[in-house]
């Protein structure tokens, strides 16, 4: 979980919740804030008792220590993929608004969506319709279209599809157009 200005990484033990938190910026040592909670549906009995030395022993806290000095550079890949991502809807949206439901257009579709579902995003196709301005029924009715006419491919079992290759060919010569 994120905080402003900073991160908190959680551990559960028992029927308690730890949350340790650290500042925005390089991590150096422990954590500057620790809180300690009752868990969600934690034993009432187990409550009552308070927090004991042995929910204290066992934190580790340096497993959590490693985790955020990992977080910052996973919190910036993210940023930087979200932007990328993005940057692929929105260009889909301006080629929709210029051309139509063109070839160039489905082929970034596919590509936008493809990458979106791929990144693990809970719900590709809404974002999608905010970053293009249209509607989700819409952009599902573009997407279903991008597969009938050979853009996105399906992935057995799981949403989000794979670009193919007729979708990189004209990718591909949109790339060099902007050249």
């Amino acid at each position: 979980m994120r905080e402003e200005g900073g991160f908190e990484i959680t551990q559960q033990q028992g029927g308690w919740v730890i949350r340790m938190w650290w500042p925005a910026g390089p991590v150096t040592g422990g954590p500057q804030r620790v809180t300690v909670e009752p868990a969600e549906g934690a034993e009432l009995r187990d409550i009552v008792r308070g927090i004991s030395t042995t929910v204290l022993r066992r934190l580790d806290l340096a497993a959590a220590v490693n985790l955020a000095k990992a977080a910052p550079e996973a919190l910036q890949a993210l940023e930087d993929v979200t932007r990328e991502l993005e940057a692929g809807g929105e260009a889909a949206g301006r080629l929709l608004a210029s051309e139509g439901v063109s070839d160039r257009y489905l082929a970034l579709l596919a590509a936008a969506y493809a990458a979106m579902a791929g990144a693990g995003a809970p719900a590709p196709v809404p974002w999608l319709a905010r970053l293009i301005e249209r509607r989700p029924e819409t952009i599902k009715d573009h997407l279903k279209k991008a597969r009938r006419d050979g853009y996105l491919g399906t992935v057995a079992g799981k949403a989000g599809g794979d670009v193919t290759d007729k979708a990189r060919g004209v990718l591909e010569s949109l790339g060099s157009a902007k050249s």
